[in-house]
């Protein structure tokens, strides 16, 4: 197994944005929905590393995604905010009080509402902050939710492939 350190965590970066922007971006569901996946990185950053490098690294990974996508920040701020709120999320959704943290401890209905909320927390950020109107109020959330979980069936499938519950 690969030992993660910030040099394997830039690489992972960097595919995780070529995937999103070369592949997920160029086939959009029912011709509207695009799945994202690159808030992975942000869900299964180990809990013991350093947070101000993991802040770092999730601003690095959302500001990737919008310069190539030319979407003035917005990825940045919805990613840098879930890596923000992440322990609060985990500890929400999973009804956890300690300091330790492991998805080995969850059963699967706890994982998944914590992949579930997570990215549902994402997309209603960067949704409203790119096509906010009060009169589109409805359609926007409509496309939130239907993005997530269009997104979250994306993240399960890497999650079950990749074994991140027995590896985080």
């Amino acid at each position: 197994m690969i030992s993660r350190n910030i040099f394997t965590d830039v690489l992972l970066i960097a595919l995780l944005t070529s995937v999103q922007v070369f592949l997920l971006n160029r086939i959009p569901l029912f011709d509207k929905y695009i799945p994202v996946l690159y808030p992975v990185f942000v869900m299964f950053y180990p809990f013991y590393r350093n947070k101000f490098v993991f802040l770092g690294l999730s601003f690095l990974l959302g500001l990737s995604v919008d310069i190539v996508l030319g979407t003035w920040g917005i990825n940045a701020f919805a990613t840098v905010t879930i890596a923000y709120f992440r322990t609060l999320i985990f500890r929400t959704t999973t009804e956890t009080s300690t300091d330790f943290f492991s998805f080995l401890s969850l059963n699967w209905s706890q994982f998944l509402f914590f992949i579930f909320i997570s990215i549902f927390i994402h997309q209603l950020l960067v949704q409203y902050l790119e096509f906010f109107k009060l009169s589109r109020l409805l359609d926007v959330f409509i496309n939130v939710l239907a993005t997530s979980v269009v997104s979250f069936v994306f993240i399960l499938v890497y999650a079950v492939a990749f074994r991140i519950k027995q590896k985080v």
